[in-house]
């Protein structure tokens, strides 16, 4: 009978060559040839699972790391199904049509950008999820961007950076009782210790967001066009703030801690029971729109194309990105590639904030090779928990450099599940908002600084009561 053969560790080139080739292949075909990026992704794969092949991996062990890595994001894209068909039923009852009307009276194109960061931060806070407030309040807010005449790439930016303030800062939130979990501390005193950073960014944040709105002055701004969209929103939908109760029943659910899947079910529920009551819509017409999208026939050109949108169908680019996305992750972490990288720049930390600058680098490489943001934060947490500990550093530097790279940097990567998931809902690619994410990319460079510059950094005799044993995750 045939031994059957062993795997061995990769070697660092061996790692490195599957990463790089990923890189390669993807900008080839994004940046030279404008392909989107599900083609190469898989291409990456598949040359992923020739070095698997060769440091010892049958087939059957590489097939199942690529369904464990599916595995990890079925939620994901489970959510991403729901929010399609949430769009769909919203846009045929009304819900957004009238979010977008009142959104338009209220807000003006000079504080549109900041009142979008803080209405967007106040839900995610409430909610904590940045997907749900992006789904929601952020689907309306790029339609009043577009009535105001703001960009949709720095709207969408505006929408990110508020949204993932709130996912980072809120007890609520996953990630932010991951990160302590991992890390050894409670979620509280997570919090208190993510303070300093999370408020140097995020007043950067605010203050260019405003300074960015001054340029979309009255005079710079065609408020008849705003009128005209508000007028033919008024005469081909019944626009009552009844029509709000959807969405405020969804932000609801979720700060009561309701599972994300059921919470927006509700929101679909209950904005088919008033596409019935408000807009006469029948059951056909809602499946339909459910399935397909809503189609806008207004006859107005910027109506019907802000409110074409939606739907299944509409979210099965960014469901294959995902599924090939996490093929890919799978084979990295199980073959014990990603592994090897990250311990061969570790043997190179020698102070405190040499250490935190290669979480952030492990987070963000997470989230780019196993582009999902909970493996950014469980992956990192698990191999550096010890190292942290052994240094003298308290759990809760850890869990603060965690959720300011793993978290906040997920967006920012076209094809991690929340890059996809952004780009599905908002239609704004991650190459357009990611440089106007300012909250996004500023976090870890904040942590850097602070870990080289000393401020901040907590040690474990500050505060032993608060260290617990870490999670160990799957």
């Amino acid at each position: 009978m045939k031994e059957k053969k062993t795997a061995r560790k990769p070697y660092l080139w061996e790692a490195l060559f599957s990463f790089s080739f990923l890189i390669l292949v993807m900008a080839v075909s994004i940046v030279k040839y404008g392909t989107d990026p599900h083609v190469p992704m898989l291409v990456g794969t598949l040359f992923a699972i020739l070095i698997s092949f060769k440091i010892g991996y049958s087939w059957d062990e590489i097939e199942k790391s690529m369904f464990d890595g599916i595995y990890q994001a079925l939620q994901a894209i489970i959510i991403l199904v729901i929010i399609g068909v949430l769009i769909g039923i919203w846009l045929i009852s009304g819900v957004v049509p009238t979010m977008i009307y009142y959104g338009l009276a209220i807000l003006k194109p000079n504080n549109f950008l900041i009142a979008t960061v803080l209405i967007c931060s106040i839900t995610s806070l409430a909610t904590g999820t940045s997907w749900g407030t992006a789904g929601t309040i952020g689907i309306a807010l790029m339609g009043v961007a577009r009535g105001l005449g703001i960009p949709a790439s720095i709207a969408a930016g505006a929408i990110i950076s508020g949204a993932y303030f709130g996912d980072k800062m809120s007890p609520l939130s996953d990630t932010t009782n991951l990160a302590p979990a991992v890390s050894g501390t409670d979620v509280f005193t997570h919090v208190k210790g993510m303070m300093p950073t999370t408020i140097v960014s995020y007043g950067i944040t605010l203050a260019f967001f405003l300074i960015a709105g001054f340029q979309y002055g009255v005079g710079s701004t065609d408020i008849s066009s705003i009128n005209i969209i508000r007028e033919g929103l008024a005469a081909n939908f019944n626009i009552s703030p009844l029509l709000l109760i959807p969405p405020v029943a969804v932000i609801l659910s979720m700060a009561f801690k309701t599972p994300a899947i059921p919470g927006i079910t509700v929101g679909i529920i209950l904005g088919a029971v008033f596409g019935i009551i408000m807009q006469g819509a029948d059951f056909g017409s809602l499946i339909s729109a459910a399935h397909g999208g809503y189609v806008s026939e207004t006859g107005l050109v910027i109506i019907d194309e802000l409110l074409t949108a939606g739907g299944l169908e509409g979210m099965m680019y960014s469901i294959s990105l995902t599924i090939i996305a996490m093929m890919f992750g799978g084979i990295m972490d199980k073959t014990g590639q990603l592994e090897v990288i990250v311990n061969e720049l570790f043997k190179r930390v020698k102070s405190a904030g040499g250490l935190m600058a290669t979480t952030v680098f492990t987070c963000f490489f997470c989230n780019a090779t196993m582009p999902e943001q909970y493996i950014s934060v469980i992956v990192p947490g698990r191999m550096f928990a010890n190292a942290y500990r052994e240094k003298g550093l308290h759990p809760k530097l850890l869990s603060t450099v965690l959720e300011g790279s793993g978290t906040v940097t997920s967006a920012l990567v076209p094809w991690n599940t929340c890059g996809i998931f952004l780009t599905g809902i908002l239609g704004v690619s991650t190459w357009e908002y990611a440089r106007y994410a300012v909250f996004n990319y500023l976090t870890p460079i904040v942590v850097i600084i602070f870990g080289f510059t000393g401020l901040f950094i907590y040690k474990i005799s500050d505060d032993p009561s608060t260290v617990i044993e870490p999670v160990q995750g799957n």
